[in-house]
């Protein structure tokens, strides 16, 4: 799993990620290839993502904790974020499905 924060690690300091208030509405206009969501987020938060995701056809993984996130892309309090570059969606999904 290490590996799987390393990839978003270097695609926040290739500004393909998006997050906070942005990220619902990067989804609506399908800017973002995958979101992933912190396992410890709400269930509200869950579902919200969860329930765009599908509507508009955007992959979403949940993670192990919102911590190894927020220490991957150097922000706090984020429990999702969106990977805007189909390269590196590609390269976490593999990571991810292991």
């Amino acid at each position: 799993m290490d590996k799987l924060f390393n990839l978003i690690g270097l695609a926040m300091r290739a500004r393909k990620i998006v997050s906070g208030d942005e990220l619902l509405e990067a989804i609506r206009k399908q800017r973002v290839f995958l979101v992933i969501v912190a396992s410890d987020a709400s269930e509200n938060t869950k579902k919200k993502y969860s329930d765009k995701c599908r509507f508009y056809d955007v992959e979403m993984i949940i993670v192990e904790n919102s911590e190894k996130i927020n220490h991957a892309i150097g922000k706090k309090n984020r429990m999702a974020i969106g990977i805007s570059d189909e390269g590196f969606t590609k390269s976490i999904l593999t990571c991810w499905k292991g």
